[in-house]
């Protein structure tokens, strides 16, 4: 005799945990396709609408959560396996222990739309609430608690998926990603309403669902009309510097020769206004740079009334104790100046306390950097004033705009050779896009092995260089000045909205009239 099927506290079989952890795993590895290099900036709403509609006919917390936590490890199991690069092929951690190390990790990050599903079933029970406002905003809200608990992870945050061709960028220089990402996320919410009531609603409320809609999209091209910013001086000639040496050559003694003259070739053969090295481009701490070979450049720069940025690693000395700095030089026509890097990398550039005998595992050179100041002032070069941002700084809006609105030009000078050849340094690029929009900047990209590229102030790709290949991308640039809404208030705004919408969505069963017809898990 067999016993019939147990039953969750959904009301269904136990075959239930396949719908809510098969199909939420799925939708958040399709929400990848999303990102660079693709860029399907659809797919993301309806993967969101499928979650969301299943969050909203949860009627226990452990389903819900269970469904978050599967959309997180599908998202980013296929967006950020690139971990499992950095950690083995250039970190000598063995293959089975970074698989485990990149699932974990994975897994970690997956908490963050679990805790968000866990937040929806706790709030209000009518249906067009947790789809449109409690859904939404509670899945933002944890991605911005990502964005910095623990130093932050915001990598993978589904606005991304918009810059620059979707409409929802127009809302970047007024809300930042965080509010693209909402608005994203709002959209889903709708786009699941109208679904789950296409047959026995009144035409009303599908009209008001197909307006909402409208209302956010149409809104979006006409903000991405505005022009929020001012061209500031003329046009400037730049040429990035790729180097293309491969993570695990890149500080080998043998191949320290070629890379100084490599560099030193491109640079020469360039007469643009502002030269940029990528991020630590020369294997050797700025004190042991050749003087002949500094000299060659700074006479070169300054003899065509140019500037170099050059990436480095600065040492200095104070009680017989170094400190490391990965910095950013500028040699040539304008006064000395340097930037220093203080957003570092858990593991790759500090070990958090506790977890010393990491080391004891991972092979990365420099994992003992110390922090630059926060607020740093822009480098005066090539005309510009210039907002410095270094590798994985360009991730955090928030302190992209520290150097905002005085500056007029943001660089950033990274090294994603760390990630081989995945999506990463295509997602990083796209990245810099929505910095550029949020700002209204120009952002210029010199990487070691690629993506290096040109955008302008609308995100949009002016220029770029095929990865792994040693070339010099030659462009212009023009400065912007001007004030957006974004830069003069960060996030604040978007946070208020998400707060306000949690308030809303735990009090909507009595604000609501017509909550009762619309309740679920009853």
């Amino acid at each position: 005799m067999t016993s019939a099927p147990s039953r969750d506290p959904d009301g269904t079989s136990d075959f239930s945990w396949l719908r809510h952890a098969g199909i939420p795993l799925a939708c958040g590895a399709l929400c990848v396709l999303g990102f660079a290099p693709l860029r399907w900036f659809l797919v993301p709403i309806f993967s969101l609408a499928i979650l969301f509609g299943l969050w909203a006919h949860c009627r226990s917390y452990k389903t819900a959560v269970a469904s978050g936590f599967a959309f997180g490890l599908g998202l980013f199991l296929a967006g950020a396996s690139w971990v499992y690069v950095s950690m083995h092929v250039y970190g000598a951690m063995s293959a089975a222990l970074a698989a485990l190390a990149t699932l974990l990790f994975c897994g970690y990050l997956a908490l963050f739309p679990a805790a968000a599903g866990w937040l929806v079933h706790r709030s209000a029970r009518s249906l067009p609430f947790k789809l449109t406002i409690a859904g939404p905003s509670s899945f933002v809200l944890l991605e911005w608690v990502r964005s910095w608990l623990f130093t932050g992870f915001p990598w993978l945050t589904l606005g991304y998926t918009q810059a620059p061709e979707s409409a929802l960028a127009g809302y970047a220089p007024l809300l930042g990603v965080f509010g693209v990402s909402w608005l994203l996320a709002a959209s889903g919410g709708l786009v699941a309403l109208a679904w789950l009531f296409r047959r026995d609603t009144k035409w009303q409320v599908k009209t008001a669902v197909l307006v909402m809609l409208a209302v956010i999209w149409v809104g979006g091209l006409q903000f991405k009309r505005i022009g929020w910013s001012d061209p500031y001086g003329e046009p400037v000639s730049v040429a990035l510097l790729q180097g293309n040496v491969a993570q695990d050559q890149k500080w080998r003694e043998e191949v320290r020769a070629a890379t100084l003259e490599d560099y030193r070739r491109m640079a020469l053969a360039s007469d643009a206004q502002l030269i940029i090295f990528p991020e630590t481009a020369l294997p050797l701490f700025f004190d042991q740079i050749p003087v002949a070979y500094l000299r060659e450049l700074v006479l070169h720069a300054q003899q065509r009334g140019a500037d170099i940025l050059l990436g480095t690693v600065e040492r200095t000395s104070a009680e017989g104790k170094f400190d490391y700095y990965n910095s950013v030089i500028s040699l040539g026509s304008s006064r000395p100046q340097v930037y220093r890097k203080s957003h570092l990398v858990p593991f790759g550039e500090f070990i958090p306390p506790g977890f010393g005998w990491v080391l004891n595992i991972l092979k990365i050179p420099f994992t003992d950097f110390a922090r630059g100041d926060p607020s740093q002032s822009p480098l005066e070069a090539a005309g510009q004033r210039i907002a410095v941002n270094i590798c994985y700084e360009d991730a955090f809006g928030e302190e992209i705009v520290r150097q905002l609105p005085l500056a007029t030009l943001l660089v950033n000078v990274s090294n994603d050779a760390w990630f081989g050849d995945s999506f990463a340094a295509e997602q990083h690029f796209q990245m810099s896009q929505m910095r550029a929009l949020e700002t209204s900047r120009w952002m210029l990209r010199a990487t070691n092995t690629g993506v290096s590229g040109v955008i302008d102030e609308k995100g949009r790709e002016v220029g770029r260089l095929s990865q792994f290949k040693t070339e010099t991308l030659i462009s212009a640039m023009q400065g912007r000045s001007g004030l957006t809404p974004y830069v003069a208030t960060g996030n604040w705004p978007i946070l208020g909205v998400l707060f306000v919408s949690m308030l809303l969505s735990f009090s909507a069963a009595s604000m609501f009239p017509g909550a009762k017809m619309f309740r679920t898990g009853e």
